[in-house]
């Protein structure tokens, strides 16, 4: 897969390994991941006047009351959706694909990556950025991700961008058996959550606080 890495100044690859650089600093350890965030040119999915921020670790508003999230967290549920268990990940469902850069990290880090965005506009933005990238291992859907993608399940890895406030069962019965999920649950206050799909049923860790945009329901 080739990206065209276009860029000047605040957005130069010195400025993206300065991102890398911050990002381990802050203990991210996936060579994979890193590699990953640093091939994929963050300042292509925000407005041409953010562009100067979009190394930052920061969240950027995208429009339509959504965000891309901070670097960081892109990079932990990646990490953490690699490393947390033994079963191999090939086939990962994204739910809340917005500006479509995380399912960019997620194509140069997974063979197959499903992803669903319920805001038309936003849909319609991601495709188009991910196919000028030359980014084909993702299918990008317009549908409602609350209820995941049944039809194409089951899932060997599952990471959410927007905080439900509870856990979704609907989600967890996607999971292969041996596969996990990553997703921010809550309301006012929302953690990071690793679900785990054993023989026997389901593990849950909380692993830290996060704030994300919520999870709502239907298409717009």
């Amino acid at each position: 897969m080739t990206i065209r890495r276009n860029g000047i100044g605040m957005t130069s690859p010195r400025t993206r390994q300065r991102m890398i650089d911050r990002l381990r600093e802050q203990g991210i350890v996936d060579e994979a991941v890193l590699a990953a965030m640093y091939e994929v040119p963050r300042h292509l999915f925000v407005d041409e006047a953010l562009a100067s921020r979009a190394y930052d670790d920061v969240s950027l508003p995208i429009n339509y009351e959504q965000t891309i999230s901070q670097p960081y967290i892109v990079a932990r549920m990646i990490e953490v959706l690699r490393n947390s268990g033994s079963r191999p990940i090939r086939r990962v469902l994204e739910i809340g694909t917005g500006c479509g850069y995380q399912a960019a990290v997620l194509a140069h880090v997974f063979p197959e990556v499903y992803t669903m965005e319920r805001i038309e506009p936003l849909y319609q933005r991601a495709r188009k950025k991910l196919s000028d990238l030359e980014i084909k291992n993702v299918v990008v859907s317009y549908a409602d991700g609350s209820a995941g993608m049944p039809g194409a399940a089951p899932f060997d890895g599952i990471i959410m961008a927007a905080a439900a406030p509870v856990m979704s069962a609907a989600l967890r019965e996607q999971l292969a058996v041996g596969g996990r999920m990553v997703l921010p649950v809550g309301r006012l206050e929302q953690w990071l959550y690793l679900v785990e799909r054993t023989e026997s049923g389901f593990r849950e860790s909380r692993l830290e606080p996060v704030k994300f945009v919520p999870l709502l329901m239907g298409k717009a």
